[in-house]
């Protein structure tokens, strides 16, 4: 039985190897990056069984991508090698460690390809959890309607869905933005929002009220991402701050989210508290953006453990 299932694009990642303009750059370095390939990494490493579900280019990035994410030993059974359409392309401009751009090259991608027909009722079905991101649904209507089809699978099997907004505005090409997110949301067992997303959703500037308003149209839990500040989480049985862990050493802050996710739901599979799960999820997030790179700073569980220990007992000498 795998822990949990993941479905979307990931890309090779282009990063120069000097700051400043992307025009200046001469020479770049590859890495692997998307969203739920992130998660389903992150999760192998703290000793779950993860599985991702995504469609590559039949060529040299789509190898690479798949060696790198099969490593780290992420099961890639149903992942299919597109011979038409190409793997996505990510570049990352860092012009300080505050000021960082992102430039997608991913129309026509192999993965905007994905539709209904790709998935396997059997495959998702085996999972305890099912992680969906509101990148995949903006790729085109087939990746829709393939991540529509896999939360009707996961609700027949009572297969839990974990969803992350993670809205890419630039991705969007048409007006059904909102409309699909909260769509999804109400579908979910888990909702991931981040302060901004649920500004724009909702137009409302208030961690509470934003996660009411998620709360309301149907997702029983809602943990809303907070940044350093921690997490705000809205159940049944829980309504609180979680409070998050600062450093001072940031490097690079994409993929803090997904490593938020990650610890969410390790603590989950791990059987801890959703309190415990939250304060996994933001020390993950702290640890991500302290490396360059979406999966580099993803620890494994001693290091992890080590991490929590050490800010904790920083905060009570304090």
């Amino acid at each position: 039985m795998m822990d949990v299932v993941t479905l979307g694009e990931t890309m090779a990642l282009f990063t120069p190897k000097t700051n400043g303009y992307m025009r200046q750059a001469t020479q770049f370095y590859i890495q692997v990056a998307g969203a739920e390939s992130n998660v389903a990494i992150g999760l192998s490493r703290l000793g779950h069984n993860s599985g991702w579900i995504s469609r590559l280019g039949d060529d040299e990035f789509g190898k690479k991508i798949l060696n790198f994410i099969r490593g780290e030993n992420v099961n890639t059974d149903n992942v299919i090698f597109d011979e038409t359409n190409p793997t996505g392309l990510y570049f990352k401009e860092i012009l300080t460690r505050e000021e960082i751009n992102v430039q997608y090259y991913r129309e026509g991608s192999a993965a905007s390809k994905m539709s209904p027909e790709d998935l396997s009722e059997h495959y998702i079905s085996k999972a305890k959890y099912l992680h969906l991101t509101g990148i995949t649904p903006a790729l085109s209507d087939s990746c829709y309607k393939a991540v529509m089809y896999a939360i009707e699978i996961a609700k027949h099997h009572k297969v839990k869905i974990v969803f992350d907004p993670n809205i890419r505005k630039k991705l969007w090409k048409n007006d059904r933005i909102k409309q699909i997110i909260l769509e999804i949301s109400s579908k979910s067992d888990i909702v991931l929002p981040g302060i901004d997303e649920g500004k724009f959703i909702f137009g409302n500037n208030e961690p509470q009220k934003i996660a009411e308003s998620f709360y309301d149209y149907g997702a029983p839990i809602v943990i809303l991402k907070l940044g350093s500040a921690g997490a705000y989480c809205l159940s049944n049985q829980y309504n609180s701050l979680v409070s998050g862990f600062k450093v001072n050493n940031v490097i690079d802050p994409v993929g803090a989210g997904d490593g938020f996710t990650v610890g969410i739901l390790s603590g989950l599979l791990d059987g801890a508290t959703l309190e415990e799960a939250i304060t996994r999820g933001n020390a993950i997030g702290a640890m991500v953006t302290m490396v360059n790179g979406d999966v580099e700073g993803l620890p494994e569980k001693k290091r992890l453990l080590s991490f929590i220990s050490e800010l904790k007992t920083q905060d009570v000498n304090r």
